[in-house]
């Protein structure tokens, strides 16, 4: 049986979200049906919902960064009991077969991912984000929450965690090394408390500086106002790594001479207009430019118990669903810290 949810949708792109009644596909054998408590509300929201990026499929519910109790199961669905928590990320399905799949990097699944929302299931129906009050996922796609953990602040965890997470794992960031998160927002916050969290020193590079102390509260050893063209000077060749979280269009070569020779710069913060970056600021000490996409099923997982582990959660407002406006506008000013987060009660 169909389930008709609630929820928050942008009709097209020139519309502002506004309530919605739409259908949930029917609980299949394998999948669980969550009744969502929480959902993040991450950058990607505004360039999706505004076809900042691509053409998007209308009508739009966003939402990326799910928590919720698991309210009913499939009839072959094992992983989950009724009532216990569960987080869905970005994505919600995937071929399950390809190299990426069979790799635990399901988020760039070659043959037929599915995005959590503005995408299309498997089925050819449109499938819908978190901003509504319950969500239909397939059981692997479905992530264990500890209880110990604040759910709110978990929310962004999903999407902004996992994505300041995994470039960190994948290039062994960790003690001894020196770590420069540029931009302190949703993503760069959870970069520091990574950063530190793995044992790296960890600077925070920002334009604003009246920034520094939320730096330092949030564990950062050191702050350089990026603007500041002797605080820069004074930090070439300082860092092994880069972890670049800014999603507004900026100028990368004064951070590409802060890299030690050898170094990674990584960008997570997917600005819509390309770099220019010279080769030679390349070619000079060896530098190394890497993106990083979300993560796949086990370290999203991975990423949840170390979390748990290490006691950490977002920093976040939360806010009324009816208030989504007045958070995109802040959002783009860098208002808010460092995420904010719907509690679906208001809908």
């Amino acid at each position: 049986m169909m389930t008709t949810a609630k929820g928050y949708a942008a009709q097209t792109a020139e519309s502002p979200l506004a309530p919605w009644q739409f259908e949930r596909r029917e609980v299949g054998a394998h999948d669980v049906q969550i009744e969502i408590l929480y959902c993040g509300v991450c950058h990607t929201d505004i360039h999706l919902t505004r076809n900042e990026w691509f053409e998007g499929i209308f009508p739009m519910v966003p939402g990326h960064e799910i928590v919720g109790r698991i309210s009913m199961l499939g009839a072959h669905a094992r992983k989950f009991s009724i009532g216990d928590l569960g987080g869905v990320g970005v994505m919600v399905d995937s071929c399950r077969k390809c190299p990426d799949c069979k790799n635990g990097q399901e988020q760039f699944c070659s043959v037929a991912p599915v995005q959590t929302y503005n995408n299309l299931g498997h089925d050819g129906q449109p499938v819908y984000g978190g901003y509504s009050n319950t969500i239909v996922v397939h059981e692997d796609f479905v992530h264990r929450i500890s209880e110990k953990l604040d759910l709110a602040g978990v929310a962004p965890l999903l999407c902004a965690g996992i994505t300041t997470y995994s470039p960190l794992k994948r290039w062994n960031v960790g003690k001894g090394h020196k770590l420069a998160v540029v931009g302190l927002g949703g993503l760069g916050h959870m970069g520091v408390k990574f950063g530190k969290a793995l044992g790296a020193e960890v600077t925070v590079l920002s334009t604003s500086p009246g920034k520094k102390e939320a730096a330092m509260q949030l564990g950062a050893d050191h702050f350089i106002i990026s603007r500041e063209e002797a605080q820069m000077k004074a930090a070439f060749k300082t860092f092994d790594f880069v972890l670049d979280t800014v999603s507004g269009n900026s100028d990368v070569n004064p951070y590409l001479a802060v890299l030690k020779s050898n170094g990674v710069y990584v960008n997570v913060g997917m600005p819509a207009k390309p770099w220019e970056v010279s080769s030679f600021s390349l070619a000079t000490g060896n530098k190394v430019i890497a993106g990083s996409g979300a993560g796949g099923l086990p370290e999203t997982q991975q990423m949840l118990d170390f979390c748990a582990e290490h006691d950490i959660v977002s920093d976040i407002e939360l806010i009324d669903i009816k208030d989504i406006h007045k958070a995109y506008d802040r959002m783009q000013k860098g208002d808010v810290r460092y995420r904010f987060v719907i509690d679906m009660k208001t809908l």
